[in-house]
């Protein structure tokens, strides 16, 4: 049986099934508000949830039984009188560390929690961080949305931020450092490429077998890094599109990657809606479609949609798209079914 955490604009939904049929509609919370990410720590078994509520703005609950009792975690908020205020949590990721968790958000920041994500402080390293004044929203805002650990390596981090790039650290979030060499904007003026930091990253993967192989989804590109995040390099040749939001590993192959390639004028499929999948890190792709709408589909996947679960041949693939639908694969990608339909506007899915 397979559980997912999704996430839409009215609410917590929790389906569950077996691959290859429809999933059931198992639960529901936070009706009618924005849940923006949704996500278990396999760690705990706790369950987390980013509510962007219309009266008390964006806050993190978690529950330890996934029903009725929600509670609310402490901290998640921006230093008093400043001009900012916190407009999003985009993402919440299980750290390397016992207890540690980390949440990312608009406009730009990190948080960290040490107590199983029941209390949570600002990262003030990357907060204050000189380069800031330069960082430029996107139409999404200016997020923390990609949040890629090290594994058993809790002093290793790297983050995407929409847009001001790829950020890394080896000290435990201490100090930061760009890792944009390679990324090229090419929406930008030309003279204005080299020494730009306001990259607009899409996602960040990490290959959780080989950790110093990264998978990125650019404004304009998909990208490899094989120096843990200090320079990329463009793999999108093959793809029909080089713009797309969410990219997926497997975790049992270190050269595997999953993309939804959308037109860049629009930002939605083209007609046909196709997973790419490449397993020789991005020399080739091969389309994955069959069970998957083809003709007239005109599908939006945000970058938090698409998500697996297992590994190998026992690997499961889920998106969900803005129109409320949600696909699924129980054969690695090969083939597609559906999920669930008829669901709001969907913003992340995740296994349970």
């Amino acid at each position: 049986m397979t559980e997912l955490l999704v996430g839409t604009r009215k609410g917590l939904f929790v389906l569950e099934g077996e691959p290859g049929a429809e999933f059931a509609i198992r639960m529901r919370a936070f009706v009618g508000e924005p849940v923006d990410y949704a996500v278990r720590d396999p760690r705990t078994g706790r369950v987390f949830a980013a509510v962007t509520s219309p009266f008390w703005g964006p806050r993190i609950w978690f529950s330890d039984d996934l029903g009725d009792e929600w509670q609310p975690a402490r901290g998640v908020a921006l230093p008093k009188g400043g001009q900012d205020a916190l407009k999003r949590v985009w993402v919440i990721v299980p750290g390397e560390a016992p207890g540690l968790v980390y949440a990312g958000g608009d406009p730009g920041v990190l948080f960290q929690s040490r107590d199983d994500g029941e209390t949570w402080e600002l990262n003030r390293a990357l907060w204050e961080h000189p380069t800031r004044p330069r960082w430029r929203r996107d139409s999404g805002g200016l997020s923390v949305h990609s949040i890629a650990p090290w594994p058993e390596e809790p002093q290793r981090l790297a983050l995407a931020i929409s847009a001001a790039g790829v950020w890394l650290t080896e000290d435990g979030g201490e100090t930061w450092a760009h890792g944009n060499d390679g990324i090229v904007a090419d929406y930008l003026p030309e003279a204005a490429r080299a020494t730009a930091i306001d990259l607009c990253v899409h996602h960040l993967e990490r290959a959780p077998r080989r950790p110093e192989r990264l998978f990125l989804q650019f404004h304009g590109g998909v990208y490899r890094s094989d120096d843990a995040g200090a320079s990329w390099t463009d793999i999108a040749a093959g793809l029909p599109h080089d713009f797309g939001f969410p990219v997926v590993l497997d975790p049992a192959d270190p050269d595997s990657a999953y993309v939804i390639p959308v037109t860049t004028a629009d930002r939605v499929t083209d007609g046909d809606v196709v997973v790419w999948e490449t397993r020789d890190a991005g020399t080739t792709w091969i389309a994955r479609n069959h069970g998957l709408p083809q003709g007239d589909a005109y599908l939006s996947i945000l970058r938090q949609s698409f998500a697996a679960t297992g590994a190998g041949t026992a690997l499961e693939l889920y998106f969900g798209a803005t129109s409320g639908e949600i696909f699924g694969s129980g054969d690695a990608g090969k083939s597609w079914f559906g999920v669930a339909q008829r669901l709001p506007a969907i913003a992340s899915v995740r296994p349970a």
